[in-house]
């Protein structure tokens, strides 16, 4: 039984031996392993969760929900600058969401005609096809932080909140808190 494993052995190896470039095939076949192996360990994502976390979006039932959620995340982010006491946020907006709805239009001739072109709005299950939702326009930021004197601390709010928030310099008023 030995001799047949020896056997199988030296006729392995020498069929090894008469492959072209056979360590190049090895290390071809390692890697194809080490990137399997990646792969598989990678965490599994839903899809609709790497949707959010992608676009940074949540769903908001109104704009008061979406300034409020915008206010808390400022106020949280501006209380952790150095030099920033307790600080509060009030944005306000040009105006709400805007939908974009999926429409049907239909064209009709009149008996004198004219075409009339009418236009629906498609429904399914009752609800309509948005084609794309706007968020709101800001209009404004006003902060009051304690420790907003201090120009650095200041500059560092503005900061902030134009990384969180695309707005303008000019949207956005930096108050002294008590």
């Amino acid at each position: 039984m030995m001799d047949k494993l020896k056997d199988r052995l030296k006729l392995l190896r020498q069929r090894v031996k008469e492959i072209k470039n056979f360590q190049i095939y090895l290390v071809v076949g390692m890697i194809l392993i080490a990137a399997g192996a990646y792969f598989l360990s990678l965490p599994k994502q839903d899809v609709n969760k790497q949707e959010t976390i992608d676009n940074n979006r949540t769903e908001f039932a109104s704009s008061a929900e979406y300034v409020d959620y915008l206010e808390n995340k400022l106020e949280n982010v501006i209380t952790s600058l150095k030099g920033v006491g307790q600080a509060e946020v009030v944005i306000t907006l040009e105006k709400g969401f805007e939908y974009i709805y999926q429409t049907e239009e239909e064209t009709r001739t009149t008996s004198n005609g004219t075409s009339v072109t009418s236009s629906t709005i498609v429904l399914i299950d009752g609800k309509p096809i948005v084609l794309k939702e706007i968020y709101p326009v800001i209009c404004g930021i006003v902060v009051v932080a304690e420790g907003s004197g201090d120009v650095a601390v200041r500059m560092n709010i503005i900061n902030v909140i134009q990384t969180v928030i695309d707005v303008e310099t000019s949207q956005i008023k930096i108050m002294e808190g008590k």
